[in-house]
């Protein structure tokens, strides 16, 4: 009893988790200088601020995952808060991109898709643990999250990246759209494992 009592605690606030929440703690600070860069005119090295707090914050999505298998400090806590973080990260700043315009057009379908499949699949995990089912993350899935983060990335640069490399904006466009498609593709797989087990639940 007192080794699980002392385990617990010192896996809920592991190095992975701490990186975790740091992912989350980022996220205020890439919105307010692309907020105050963009909507307040301000100094365009904000941009590189953003995206400099950005890559730091992406690279923990693979850091914490990375140390808590070989560390085996995976923690319920850490299943709980690592997906919430890479969703929190992501909406923010699409919502962001999409209100300085570097996101408009049509191009404004791609991240409503985005979106969309983030509620969705947030949903059916919810539903599917309430009845003790697990979907795994596929490989494709992580390429997808990957591809995510290196659109909004570029188009985090924007203006800023135009000025070094004039298709920055150009490639992020692009890489949001893959991975919009992407998107749909492994969405739906979490659709047809939620509705497998929902037409399942009904019939028993």
């Amino acid at each position: 009893m007192n080794i699980a009592t002392t385990r617990s605690p010192s896996k809920s606030f592991s190095i992975p988790n701490i990186l975790t929440v740091g992912r989350i703690a980022a996220i205020p600070v890439v919105v307010g200088c692309v907020y105050v860069q963009s909507i307040l005119d301000g100094p365009l090295w904000l941009r590189w601020v953003a995206l400099a707090v950005f890559i730091g914050a992406a690279i923990t999505d693979w850091l914490d995952g990375y140390y808590a298998r070989i560390w085996d400090q995976q923690s319920a806590f850490g299943r709980m808060l690592d997906p919430i973080a890479d969703k929190l990260l992501v909406a923010s700043c699409l919502l962001m991109l999409a209100a300085d315009n570097s996101i408009h057009g049509w191009t404004l379908w791609a991240a409503v898709v985005i979106l969309c499949r983030e509620i969705l699949v947030s949903g059916l995990r919810e539903y599917l643990a309430a009845l003790r089912v697990s979907v795994p993350v596929t490989k494709l899935a992580k390429w997808k999250t990957t591809v995510q983060l290196v659109a909004i990335g570029f188009l985090i640069a924007g203006e800023a990246g135009e000025q070094l490399f004039p298709a920055t904006t150009l490639i992020g466009i692009v890489l949001l759209w893959i991975s919009a498609i992407v998107t749909i593709y492994t969405g739906w797989d979490y659709f047809r494992a939620g509705i497998h087990h929902l037409i399942e639940e009904d019939e028993g």
